[in-house]
């Protein structure tokens, strides 16, 4: 019993996560903040001089920016995330 003891002493801890994964697992939420960022804007009822009028109706809130680029970049994060996660570290 004490052989066994001594020879988990010995052994290093090691992470299940490598180097790359953290790298992955940072580029992914780069992805995310970016895409969230990237969202923000005048609400429908927001004039271009910021005053709320309700009788307004701003179209920026369906600009190509906010509905496809920043949500497919909020999947594209989700997807490096998941691939950091399932990334074996070679060993």
């Amino acid at each position: 019993m004490s052989k066994v003891f001594k020879e988990s002493e010995n052994t290093a801890p090691s992470f299940y996560f490598g180097k790359k994964n953290y790298i992955f697992m940072l580029v992914g939420l780069g992805f995310i903040t970016l895409g969230f960022l990237l969202m923000l804007g005048y609400d429908a009822n927001t004039r271009p001089d910021g005053t709320h009028d309700p009788n307004y109706w701003n179209e920026t809130i369906y600009s190509v920016r906010r509905v496809r680029v920043a949500p497919l970049l909020v999947v594209l994060g989700f997807a490096v995330e998941a691939y950091s996660i399932l990334y074996l570290p070679e060993k």
